[in-house]
């Protein structure tokens, strides 16, 4: 039995500050917001179903065709129509990792296997995983940065993924949605090789970089038209909304708000990674817009009850109770996590 819990469920508790969702800590764009209010007088109106613009505008920055993206309700939308349109027997996921791929794959009925990352290896990822791309695959999923522990597949083995995979006629789904806060977002960007890997799908969404989360923008590209059009096929008419689609082509002329938010980031992760650190918590050397790292195991619960919102990991394939994952915010949020971390772990010495 499936456990689908996610962060950002702030509905069913009071709060004053979440971490347990990975949003931009600068919040939507003021920009976005005023072309998705000003779209609400077109709501009389079907959406366009074909999304043209945001299509048009989304091929732009990406420098590809815009024959070679669909958009979607947000990402999820799209994991789960590639794996309709798809029809995978068996399937390979890293653990930890994202747990839409693996219900997504299971409501059709497909066999999952797992590479599980190790702890003692700091969950970075190992060229033995080529060991398990066998020929009775038919789908991979891998998130880079990975969801939970932030950190990224090189290059070099990236495209030998790619190339195995090509080979033997394994789709591949790269999960990008979080590159916009990398250092350097070049690391992790694979559109240049939709061309030469007919067998790339790539995932982004403008749920964490824009802030987005409630307006539920997604999208995937890939030169495999074909796919494509079958994924379409199985995604409901209009699912892209008229306030979603006004957002998403505002959103991607934010240059300067990417760029400032992308600095903040930077800089806040590695005061919270030391600081965590200085509270003798194991951290993984993320390179995203979250830390993943373990703790005691009612930190999250503690945490709750300081108002606080952290992830509990323990829902991931192959962890454990104990471990988390938090979300970067801004210095003043960021301090006072701390300052709630350290009263926990005091609180603990003390009953100890």
């Amino acid at each position: 039995m499936l456990k689908h819990r996610h962060g950002g469920d702030i509905y069913s508790t009071a709060y004053r500050i979440d971490y347990s969702a990975n949003i931009n800590p600068l919040g939507t764009p003021a920009r976005v917001t005023e072309a998705a209010q000003k779209s609400i007088l077109e709501c009389a109106h079907y959406p366009d179903v074909e999304c043209r613009a945001l299509k048009s505008a989304i091929a732009e920055k990406e420098h590809i065709k815009s024959e070679s993206v669909l958009c979607g309700n947000g990402a999820a939308e799209l994991i789960f129509a590639i794996v309709q349109a798809e029809k995978p027997k068996k399937a390979l996921l890293l653990a930890p990792g994202f747990a839409e791929y693996e219900q997504a794959l299971r409501s059709q009925g497909c066999e999952v296997a797992f590479y599980q990352l190790k702890k003692e290896n700091g969950f970075q990822y190992e060229t033995a995983y080529w060991d398990h791309l066998t020929e009775d695959l038919d789908m991979i999923f891998l998130c880079n940065p990975n969801n939970p522990t932030g950190l990224l597949i090189p290059r070099e083995e990236i495209l030998k993924i790619l190339q195995i995979c090509q080979e033997k006629q394994i789709r591949v789904v790269l999960d990008s949605c979080f590159i916009d806060f990398l250092e350097e977002k070049e690391d992790a960007d694979y559109t240049g090789y939709l061309q030469e890997f007919p067998c790339l799908f790539i995932l982004k969404a403008f749920t964490k970089i824009y802030a987005m989360a409630g307006l539920r923008l997604g999208y995937g590209m890939s030169s495999d038209t074909d796919l494509l059009l079958r994924m379409k096929e199985v995604i409901q008419p209009w699912s892209v909304s008229i306030p979603a689609q006004a957002a998403g082509i505002a959103a991607l002329k934010e240059e300067t708000f990417v760029e400032q938010s992308r600095d903040l980031v930077q800089k806040e992760r590695r005061w919270l990674k030391k600081n965590l650190e200085d509270l003798h918590l194991w951290v993984c050397d993320s390179k995203a817009n979250y830390l993943f790292f373990q703790g005691p195991e009612d930190l999250a619960q503690r945490a709750k009850e300081e108002g606080i919102l952290i992830r509990d990991c323990s829902n991931y394939h192959g962890l454990t109770r104990g471990f988390y994952r938090i979300a970067v915010r801004t210095e003043e949020e960021n301090k006072e996590l701390i300052r709630v971390f350290q009263k926990i772990l005091k609180q603990a010495e003390r009953r100890n």
